[in-house]
């Protein structure tokens, strides 16, 4: 684990901890009593994939790596443009310490557009994910890179047990080992080095080309354009979260639009 993630799972330790404390999973229970059912984020992407790129647009504010990318941030209107730009689904950071996220925002989001919405956020505890599904969320994130096989397996059946989608993120071989120990067949392949930031397509066509053919590949970090999605499609990867890139336009559903080739 990176020194920055090392950090981040710590303080998100202490996060949920303090959480546990007022809120009861009986609570959240409640509350996902009154949610309609999720809205099937793997299988909107599937669908998509078949005509053309399949297109997570991130709601995010800020990095660590990049400070804050957008000061006018505004999550239901770029929701809103995220949806006319084309997006399939939408991925929200809710993460307050180091992206500038906040809880609210995926709530907020969920009840603006009717696209299928991924929690973005740092998974470590099973009642994150009856929280997520109580905030609106119709699919979690797991980073491989941040647990042992355990924790992932416990995560993984509470998502389940909330009939949410996992994306299991992987950023080399060993870590793809790990997932495809899971039972979800949503991959996504970071093509960021989490140790110096840099960015490589060629890691990623390498470990899709040793996965089974049923998983659905979503390649995340570093797309800024359209060339850099039919370069991935030629190597039969047809789904891609992209944030920044779209985030730092000034036109968000332009952006989009143009990402995807409208």
């Amino acid at each position: 684990m990176t020194d920055i993630l090392q950090r981040i799972i710590e303080t998100k330790r202490a996060e949920v901890a303090a959480k546990k404390a007022t809120t009861s999973l009986a609570s959240l229970e409640a509350m996902i009593a009154r949610r309609d059912s999720p809205r099937g984020f793997k299988a909107a992407l599937d669908k998509k994939a078949k005509t053309g790129p399949a297109l997570i647009a991130e709601i995010k504010k800020a990095s660590p790596s990049k400070g804050v990318i957008r000061e006018d941030f505004d999550p239901p209107a770029h929701a809103r443009a995220y949806q006319r730009g084309g997006a399939t689904c939408l991925s929200v950071l809710t993460d307050e310490q180091y992206f500038q996220g906040d809880d609210s925002y995926l709530a907020l989001v969920h009840d603006t557009v009717p696209l299928p919405i991924i929690r973005k956020d740092f998974m470590i505890d099973p009642w994150q994910v009856h929280e997520s599904r109580a905030l609106g969320a119709d699919a979690i994130l797991i980073i491989v890179a941040a647990l042992d096989d355990m924790r992932m397996a416990d995560i993984e059946a509470a998502a389940i047990d909330c009939k949410l989608d996992v994306l299991v993120e992987v950023h080399d071989e060993r870590e793809m080992e790990r997932a495809l120990k899971l039972k979800s067949r949503l991959i996504g392949v970071n093509n960021r080095d989490l140790r110096d930031f840099s960015v490589s397509f060629d890691r990623t066509y390498e470990l899709v080309g040793k996965a089974p053919a049923e998983c659905t590949f979503v390649a995340e970090s570093g797309l800024t354009g359209r060339a850099d999605l039919d370069a991935m499609r030629e190597k039969g990867i047809d789904c891609f979260l992209v944030g920044e890139a779209l985030m730092r336009a000034d036109d968000v559903e332009a952006a989009t639009r143009a990402l995807l080739g409208g």
